[in-house]
């Protein structure tokens, strides 16, 4: 005899909706655990606070006795004499007043400290500035033709101005050559060994006199 199930109670057709409710489920659980957050006990120690009475130390204070200042001295009397206009006084200071119209005269030389001054004064600008023989053309030219470019700095690729220094002394003759500001590259030694290969200059003039003068020159390096 075969038995029959109703289709109510045949529990296949409800599978699905178990299988759904038991995901949902196993979802809510793993999103619990993910969100769930666990703290480490601390534990907390009561701490006692002890007060030290300790009794402050009291300084004792001592009276001190001033020592009264000493007396001062009686004032001193000054007695003048006076002297009667009759009465000669003894003077024991001689004076010589005599002189001799043929004893010679020493003669005094005034050394003039003011022009060795001027000679060892090195000045920025004066009357008559010095000049190179020819001109600040035929200056130009000079260094033009004598100037070498260096190879260190036609390799670099370095260009630029030298700012040189010099002093133009009283003769004329160019001396203590120094860079201001230089580009390197062997372009400052160059401009140094030109100025110094110079000529004499026309020597600067104060007052009608030759001096010294400082001159600034800037020679530029340029690659073609």
């Amino acid at each position: 005899m075969e038995q029959k199930k109703s289709n109510k109670a045949n529990l296949e057709n409800k599978r699905t909706v178990f299988l759904e409710i038991g995901f949902v489920i196993a979802l809510a659980l793993v999103f619990f655990a993910f969100e769930y957050k666990s703290y480490d006990k601390v534990e907390y120690a009561n701490i006692e606070r002890v007060v030290d009475d300790i009794q402050e130390e009291i300084i004792p204070i001592t009276e001190q006795k001033v020592k009264p200042p000493p007396p001062k001295p009686p004032p001193q009397v000054t007695i003048i004499n006076v002297v009667e206009d009759d009465v000669e006084v003894e003077n024991d200071i001689d004076i010589d007043i005599e002189f001799d119209e043929d004893e010679a005269m020493q003669e005094f030389e005034f050394v003039q400290e003011e022009e060795e001054i001027e000679e060892q004064q090195i000045f920025l600008v004066v009357e008559n500035m010095p000049e190179f023989p020819g001109g600040e053309a035929a200056m130009y030219k000079f260094i033009g033709k004598n100037i070498e470019y260096p190879r260190m700095a036609k390799e670099s690729g370095i260009s630029g101005r030298v700012f040189v220094t010099f002093v133009v002394e009283r003769d004329g003759s160019v001396t203590d050559v120094k860079v201001l500001r230089g580009i390197g590259g062997g372009c400052d030694e160059e401009a140094i060994r030109v100025i110094q290969a110079m000529p004499k200059w026309n020597a600067g003039k104060q007052r009608g006199k030759p001096v010294r003068v400082q001159y600034r020159m800037p020679i530029k390096f340029t690659l073609q």
